[in-house]
């Protein structure tokens, strides 16, 4: 299974140490004009294809910035005729990664840090997932450019947030490819360890309760 960058994240979330995320909002969530919303779970299932899907993650601090990835473990999108209407991903919360540190040591002490009870208790929540609701076709959308608005339920710890988010989705000759950066809060999933939401005022100390989640997933039928 490898890794990269839909999303969302997606889990999940999900994913920095000393970190939380950036917020990037494209101008086609908010001008441009879509279409209705096609019906979500109707039409044929594509599995998503694991080594070729990536979840990448990026979450910020006060005093820096860390980076990584988690694999896909399992999911499907539902296509009808060429339209997104559904799907769900599963992430594998154990196989949380960074890519930033060099030093082994450290990198190993950050990647145990986020699997701990302090961020994201993997022993006890060994997955996250998000289940497609809604998917929402943006008209006249740019080659390249977000083609739809992705509503859905994202499950973290147990804990599920609604999100939603823009994303480039493609249907080809029987395979969907979709890509996506989803912003996550992090204090909405128990997710605690150096947020000021929950300790007040850390100074330098402080991680930002939002990191981002890249999604890039294909399936297959």
């Amino acid at each position: 299974m490898k890794r990269t960058a839909i999303y969302a994240s997606l889990a999940a979330a999900l994913f920095f140490t000393a970190c939380g995320g950036e917020t990037e909002t494209t101008a086609e969530e908010a001008t441009t004009v879509t279409t209705e919303t096609t019906a979500t779970g109707e039409g044929e299932t594509y599995q998503i294809v694991q080594e070729q899907s990536n979840v990448n993650w990026h979450g910020t601090k006060v005093t820096g910035e860390h980076r990584g990835a988690i694999e896909v473990e399992s999911g499907e999108l539902t296509v009808a005729g060429e339209q997104l209407t559904g799907g769900t991903i599963v992430i594998d919360m154990n196989t949380i990664s960074n890519s930033d540190i060099t030093a082994e040591e450290d990198n190993a002490k950050l990647v145990g840090h986020l699997k701990s009870d302090d961020f994201f208790g993997v022993e006890k929540y060994p997955t996250a997932k998000f289940e497609i609701t809604g998917a929402t076709p943006i008209a006249n959308a740019a080659a390249g450019e977000p083609n739809y608005n992705v509503q859905g339920n994202l499950t973290i710890k147990d804990k599920t947030e609604q999100v939603s988010f823009p994303a480039v989705v493609n249907v080809d000759n029987g395979t969907v490819s979709a890509k996506a950066d989803v912003t996550v809060d992090r204090s909405k999933f128990d997710v605690r360890y150096g947020s000021e939401t929950f300790f007040g005022n850390l100074g330098d100390k402080a991680i930002s309760d939002e990191f981002t989640v890249s999604f890039d997933v294909t399936a297959k039928k």
